[in-house]
């Protein structure tokens, strides 16, 4: 049997992970495996790497991907389609094991309904896929992102700063909720509550009065403002991706303006970026990866296709791509609550 396996949209620890478990179980069963470099552009570019042991030996700590990324959509128009297909009919493989987010897997999911063998795993820094309690590369941004609030914690207490941190999150605010909490933050500020920034300076002033002279901010990038009757959403360019995606940014940078002009205490922005997908991953996400490679290989060959691998509790899980496509899983309100015990 030939497996080809993909990683698409953007990098996050634990790719490699995953890329080797796959690895590692298809040889159990005398399978081979073939990488799709660079997503699902691979296909339309017929660019293909053979994978073995040897290749994928030394990639568990490792962060970022051997096959490359991009966020290619091969449905974007008929040209980008035919060239994909003829690419998929080149290669011939048995099944695709597409590692990747929303936009990877819906893509994924359309190919399901097309008769394409495919089975899914679940990445992405803002765990907002749903069916599945966590998405590889979560944890580790979790854990990078509240170390930058530990230390920013100390800079903020020494100057009697306000310190706005903003952390990825386009339409979920997980990783700022868990970082946040995790980071003792006294507001965050997420996508699924759009804010007023006033709310924001009162916080501070109640603060202030306690004699705490300083803040700690958290907020999502894709967090929206309400000035006036309407929410607004900061946006660092109007381009859009294959996928319809504007490039968010800034909004951290209009809050400490905002806050600092409002209220008269000096505030400062930190933009964490990119720094939040690099890096080695943690065990919690080393082990998830390496769970979900292994699983996506056992319902290949028991062709079990058209699913994703969830964790649910403790156990992974086939979920159909089709429950997946299209929604998000945004936060819990009852665990946004626990984490507003803490504000101010």
């Amino acid at each position: 049997m030939k497996i080809a396996v993909l990683t698409g949209g953007g990098d996050c620890p634990g790719l490699n992970a995953a890329i080797r478990a796959v690895v590692r179980r298809a040889g159990s069963f005398g399978d081979r495996v073939v990488g799709v470099r660079r997503g699902w552009k691979g296909f339309i570019e017929k660019d293909f790497l053979p994978l073995d042991r040897e290749a994928v030996t030394g990639l568990l700590h490792q962060g970022g991907t051997i096959l490359g990324t991009s966020r290619t959509n091969p449905y974007k128009d008929e040209k980008s389609r035919t060239r994909f297909f003829r690419g998929l009919r080149s290669l011939k493989p048995d099944a695709i094991v597409a590692i990747g987010g929303e936009d990877t897997l819906g893509v994924a999911a359309r190919l399901a309904k097309e008769g394409v063998p495919v089975v899914g795993i679940p990445k992405t820094i803002d765990n907002d896929l749903v069916e599945t309690d966590f998405t590889i590369g979560f944890q580790t941004a979790v854990s990078i992102a509240t170390e930058a609030i530990d230390r920013l914690h100390t800079t903020a207490e020494s100057h009697n700063r306000v310190m706005v941190i903003e952390v990825m999150g386009r339409h979920v605010g997980w990783l700022a909720t868990y970082a946040g909490l995790g980071g003792g933050a006294d507001a965050i500020l997420i996508p699924e509550r759009p804010f007023r920034v006033d709310q924001v300076c009162e916080v501070i002033r109640k603060r202030h009065r306690r004699g705490r002279n300083f803040s700690i901010i958290v907020i999502a990038e894709g967090a929206k403002m309400i000035r006036g009757a309407k929410e607004e959403m900061v946006l660092s360019s109007r381009q859009t991706d294959e996928f319809g995606h504007v490039r968010l940014g800034g909004v951290g940078q209009v809050l400490a303006e905002e806050l600092e002009k409002r209220t008269g205490f000096e505030s400062r922005v930190t933009v964490l970026g990119h720094i939040q997908r690099g890096g080695s991953p943690v065990p919690a996400d080393r082990v998830l990866a390496s769970r979900f490679g292994v699983c996506a290989v056992e319902w290949v060959r028991s062709k079990r296709f058209g699913v994703m691998a969830a964790l649910k509790g403790n156990q992974i899980r086939a979920v159909p791509l089709s429950k997946v496509q299209g929604r998000l899983k945004k936060v819990d309100p009852g665990f946004f609550q626990i984490a507003e015990v803490f504000f101010g």
